[in-house]
């Protein structure tokens, strides 16, 4: 979400001043799952590189999370692949506390790690420390964070992708000429992005915007029923709502519901976890679509980009996860209740073939 990064997870949600949960954590342990499962780890068969040859090897993650179980999910898949591939992984969660995570960010440079692994941020006030780890030596792989500090790896989703997966799917149902509502916050790269894609499709489509409204705080999805309620009591007629962030989704969902006109305002957001397909499944639900990565199989994928980064193999210095459209329908004739369910009816989540080496025990999801 800095242009700061977003979670949107999913988001790939970030600036996170305005996304906040408890305290940080650090830990070497994988979390308990929470409805859905992170699998054993497939065997590896290749010859281990240093300094993976040598032992555990020292990694810290320094995140900034933000509300919803995305950002859990991401860190549970984070978690079982670096425990199984032998790192040993500190976990620093600033959550929505900026100053906290330039803090952390040098707490786990000083900390002897080989690598630094940081999800989501505030650009502006981590960069010192993300050009201090650079010129230590230390390998700096970056989730939805946008620098310009030479010798960093960027991984993210495809935000424009996952905006153009749903809109496709919006665009299908709406036809040409809609009236349209928009829920969404500037200042945020994932967001910006996403934005980026609705400009386009409003006008390929001839679409009539008529409200734009939104914010990101501590509790999105709740904060945004008002916004989103006073502009339906203004524009009722609108055909269909694009929240690209499942957190505003949530949000203009029941805003969509209190105005009791889910039979006749569709919505479509972005990102996807367990709490978004209940809510998608729900009876007379109006979220009727989305796209979006798996956060869990994201976070492992990210921890592998780090380790090949770190062995010297991984040859790049940006890496994305492509989104894929999930609709109401799909969900409800699949019986799809939680993320295990969707994994296993759409293998195109599955991103075990991405950042990966025969010497890497891939996690799977």
């Amino acid at each position: 979400m800095s242009r700061t990064r977003l979670p949107l997870a999913a988001l790939s949600l970030a600036s996170v001043s305005a996304l906040a949960l408890a305290g940080c954590s650090q830990s070497t342990d994988a979390s308990k799952n929470t409805g859905d499962t992170v699998a054993s780890a497939s065997a590896a068969t290749g010859k281990k590189p240093a300094p993976f040859s040598a032992g555990p090897v020292k990694v810290a993650l320094v995140r900034q999370s933000g509300a919803g179980d995305y950002f859990e999910q991401w860190g549970n898949g984070a978690k079982a692949q670096a425990k199984a591939l032998g790192i040993d992984l500190t976990v620093y969660d600033a959550q929505a506390d900026n100053a906290k995570q330039a803090t952390d960010l040098s707490s786990a440079i000083n900390s002897g790690a080989e690598a630094i692994i940081i999800d989501h941020g505030f650009p502006a006030t981590i960069q010192p420390e993300i050009d201090q780890a650079v010129k230590k030596g230390i390998k700096v792989v970056v989730y939805d964070v946008e620098t310009p500090t030479k010798g960093v790896v960027s991984t993210e989703q495809d935000d424009a992708s996952m905006a153009q997966a749903v809109l496709d799917v919006m665009s299908k149902d709406l036809g040409r000429n809609a009236k349209v509502g928009y829920v969404n916050v500037a200042g945020y790269a994932a967001l910006d992005k996403r934005n980026t894609v609705w400009a386009k499709e409003v006008a390929a489509q001839a679409w009539k915007q008529q409200f734009k409204v939104g914010k990101v705080t501590d509790s999105t999805a709740t904060d945004n029923v008002p916004l989103v309620s006073a502009a339906l009591t203004q524009h009722s007629d609108v055909t269909g709502i694009f929240a690209p962030y499942d957190e505003l989704a949530k949000g203009t969902v029941l805003a969509v519901q209190n105005k009791k006109l889910q039979g006749k305002v569709k919505v479509f957001g972005a990102d996807v976890s367990n709490a978004d397909i209940q809510q998608m499944t729900a009876a007379d639900s109006p979220w009727v679509a989305t796209a979006g990565t798996d956060p869990s199989a994201v976070g492992a994928a990210v921890v592998r980009t780090t380790a090949l980064e770190l062995a010297g193999q991984l040859n790049k210095s940006s890496v994305e996860f492509p989104a894929v459209a999930i609709t109401q329908d799909f969900l409800r004739e699949k019986k799809i209740q939680n993320m295990d369910q969707l994994r296993a009816a759409l293998p195109a989540l599955n991103l075990s073939q991405v950042s990966t080496a025969d010497w890497i025990s891939n996690v799977a999801h």
